[in-house]
């Protein structure tokens, strides 16, 4: 791994000559390029001069500022390199302050630091060990690439590591962002999203796995071997607007504890028991309603036979009645 640049380390009047690293890898995610539709031919961006019009070779290319009044003053390396600036070549650390004291919205790209010389490698440990023992992050200034900014040294599993942050004036205001009206949640509410929050557990290692990229991968493959893409068969997550708050968060534990195969302690502690006595009541229910829509049926049935026998009956009587009227006549 090659270093992105080299500097020192200012703690006091220890100086530490370290070499970053990048940490991170971007060409790791997922990337696109711009093709034409209509052939899929690749559209590439070209560095063309916008006062000649022709296409710019990369050694012709250099730094330019621009003013507010857009007047571009073109900057050398020669120029940058006069800049009298002390974290050019040197981290200065100003404070060490706690982890927690930093916005987590400041932080930038990540670099390893590494000893520049067996001689840094005493003092490198000094402020390690100081660190880890005190419980402290360093914050200082440094100028990377042309820019100076903001930077917090902590220590990683036995390394320094250099985090990048952005200005406070570079982070952006809320206005707009919270709700218009004031909201308030009942105390029962908050106690039934932390138990929520508990019942998730530790991360898994499924759970920090790219996925989406290797979905992208298998839509690729099945597009060059002419075929459908092959997904394993995924649980579908209920969306839609939330009318019961407090049924949706106790619903979530109980299907957060059923995932991990802890439907039987949920039941010890309560939450399990509810449920399977609620649909005991359930099942009750619904056979005592089939119990009495049975009986109403016969009970019908009889009413009906009844009315059947006693229509004849009364025919009969009427008609004897009729016999005995001509009789007597």
């Amino acid at each position: 791994m090659r270093p992105t640049a080299k500097f020192s380390i200012s703690f006091g009047l220890v100086t530490i000559p370290v070499a970053a690293y990048n940490a991170t890898d971007t060409s790791a995610s997922v990337s696109f390029v711009r093709i034409h539709t209509a052939d899929g031919g690749r559209v590439r961006n070209q560095p063309v001069c916008s006062r000649e019009g022709v296409e710019i070779s990369p050694d012709e290319i250099g730094r330019g500022y621009r003013t507010k009044d857009d007047t571009v003053v073109p900057l050398s390396d020669d120029d940058l390199g006069a800049l009298p600036l002390p974290t050019a070549k040197t981290l200065t650390i100003l404070a060490f302050v706690a982890g927690g004291d930093i916005d987590p919205l400041q932080m930038g790209k990540g670099y390893y630091l590494g000893i520049d010389g067996p001689a840094a490698a005493k003092p490198y440990v000094l402020l390690r060990d100081a660190m880890e023992r005190h419980q402290r992050v360093g914050l200082g200034k440094i100028a990377l690439h042309g820019r100076e900014t903001l930077a917090m040294i902590r220590p990683v599993e036995g390394a320094l590591v250099m985090q990048v942050l952005l200005w406070p004036h570079q982070i952006r205001p809320m206005d707009g962002v919270l709700p218009e009206r004031e909201v308030r949640v009942a105390a029962n509410e908050v106690r039934a999203a932390e138990t929520l929050m508990d019942s998730f557990g530790e991360l898994s290692e499924d759970d920090v796995h790219d996925h989406y990229r290797e979905a992208l991968e298998e839509i690729v493959s099945a597009k060059l071997a002419h075929r459908a893409p092959e997904f394993a068969a995924g649980e579908d997550r209920p969306a839609g607007q939330v009318m019961d708050l407090m049924a949706a968060l106790q619903d979530s534990v109980r299907a957060a504890k059923e995932s991990r195969g802890e439907a039987a302690d949920g039941e010890k502690a309560g939450t399990g028991g509810t449920a399977k006595k609620t649909a005991a009541k359930r099942s009750a229910a619904r056979k005592g309603a089939a119990q009495k829509t049975a009986a109403a049926k016969k009970t019908a049935a009889r009413t009906a036979s009844g009315a059947k026998d006693a229509k004849p009956a009364a025919v009969a009587k009427k008609a004897a009645g009729a016999g005995r009227g001509r009789r007597a006549g």
